[in-house]
């Protein structure tokens, strides 16, 4: 099983908390808004900004609010301008770390995003330093209850999906970036109920920790960078065993 795997049902369980604090909700808007200004305001013909409306949706963000982000990138109302950002960077124990987010600070995130590291035992390193060693895929999170294997191992095979992953609370359907829409329309035509869906970057080699105390590191570290307002996504190539996270859970 891939960090990434693992991070991505760590990550949803996280998000859901981050919810009702309604805090999932300014990363959201973020999104919508700038993939609405780089590509337009019809979601039909902006793979981007579709995504970002369904991930909305997911998170029951109201109607409304989805609207407002849209017409914030269009233009048709008032905004604050966000640009797109990314570092690279290691975390304890020599894992591969990729931040990307949306700001309207550039230096500001920059020194925040430096200062997760440097506090949690990583290092920020050089632009393409680390990105090479990760490759963008689509991933669907659905619970191990929603579906079995065989049924979803039917989709993948008829979709042209690439993997088929199990960890303790859920499989994880992979996929071609390119292929995202297609295998999404499979799993809902089969009435498969997703937990999640994105496109996301996927590590081609995994580092695996088996000491608790720098797996606890790295999780803290990954943990505060996705805290950070500004941060939108946060990658990771780390292999923590499922043992070693039910120590540090305990």
């Amino acid at each position: 099983m891939s960090g990434h795997s693992k991070w991505a049902s760590i990550k949803h369980k996280k998000g859901a908390l981050d919810a009702k604090r309604g805090k999932i909700f300014t990363k959201l808007i973020r999104e919508i808004t700038v993939a609405a200004r780089e590509s337009g305001g019809n979601p039909d013909a902006n793979p981007r900004l579709r995504l970002a409306i369904q991930k909305a949706k997911d998170a029951n963000m109201p109607a409304d609010n989805i609207e407002r982000g849209i017409k914030k990138g269009t233009g048709e109302l008032e905004g604050v301008s966000y640009e797109t950002v990314s570092f690279e960077g290691y975390a304890p124990g020599g894992v591969a770390v990729i931040v990307e987010g949306l700001t309207d600070n550039r230096n500001r995130t920059t020194s925040e995003v430096r200062s997760i590291f440097t506090k949690r035992g990583g290092n920020m390193a050089g632009a393409g330093s680390v990105a090479f060693q990760f490759e963008k895929k689509g991933i669907f999170l659905i619970r191990k209850k929603s579906a079995s294997e065989e049924e979803l191992l039917n989709v993948v095979l008829e979709s042209g999906a690439e993997d088929l992953t199990l960890d303790e609370d859920f499989f994880q359907v992979i996929c071609a970036m390119q292929d995202f829409d297609k295998v999404r329309t499979a799993l809902l035509e089969k009435k498969v109920k997703l937990e999640s869906g994105e496109l996301s970057m996927i590590p081609k080699n995994s580092v695996k920790i088996e000491d608790a105390e720098t797996a606890k590191k790295v999780l803290t570290l990954v943990e505060d960078l996705e805290d950070n307002d500004d941060v939108q996504n946060v990658y990771s190539n780390f292999d923590i065993p499922d043992e070693v996270l039910k120590q540090i859970e305990n």
